[in-house]
């Protein structure tokens, strides 16, 4: 084995070392306690509102299909009829407003339902539209949780 006389490896330097340890323990206990304290905050005002969360959600679910209605338009003319449904979105609809550019991909994936799982009611006269949940009860009217959401009121 050769010695090498005058030069240390990088190993032996302190600074080195200190590169290549990584995180010490804490460091690690720090991150942990941070995340503890953001969830601990977080998490109640989550946990406790389940009503509010499924409202937001099918108000976002209500955006999506709310604009996928109005690509729809852009691409066709009118929007689809009450007959022709929200399954226009998903398949080519037959019938009366006929799609004049119904493109090669959907405009949704999937037809999503509201978050209590009701299929959102749509109606059209072609030049316009109504889409609404019916919320928690699945009837129309209703209060506090119960209340419909429409799409028009976002």
């Amino acid at each position: 084995m050769a010695r090498q006389i005058g030069r240390k490896s990088a190993m032996t330097k302190p600074s080195a070392a200190r590169r290549e340890r990584g995180l010490t323990l804490i460091e690690i206990m720090v991150v942990v306690i941070i995340i503890g304290i953001l969830v601990s905050v977080i998490a109640p005002n989550v946990m406790g509102r389940p009503d509010t969360a499924r409202r937001e959600v099918t108000r976002s679910d209500l955006m999506a299909i709310g604009n996928a209605l109005d690509m729809y338009r852009l691409d066709n003319g009118a929007y689809p009829s009450t007959d022709q449904g929200l399954d226009a979105l998903i398949d080519k609809p037959s019938g009366f407003p006929e799609p004049r550019n119904w493109g090669p991909d959907p405009y949704l994936k999937k037809l999503p339902v509201d978050q209590w799982g009701n299929e959102f009611v749509y109606t059209s006269d072609g030049g316009s539209f109504e889409l609404m949940s019916l919320a928690a009860d699945g009837e129309e009217g209703g209060e506090d949780e119960a209340a419909d959401l429409a799409y028009a009121d976002i």
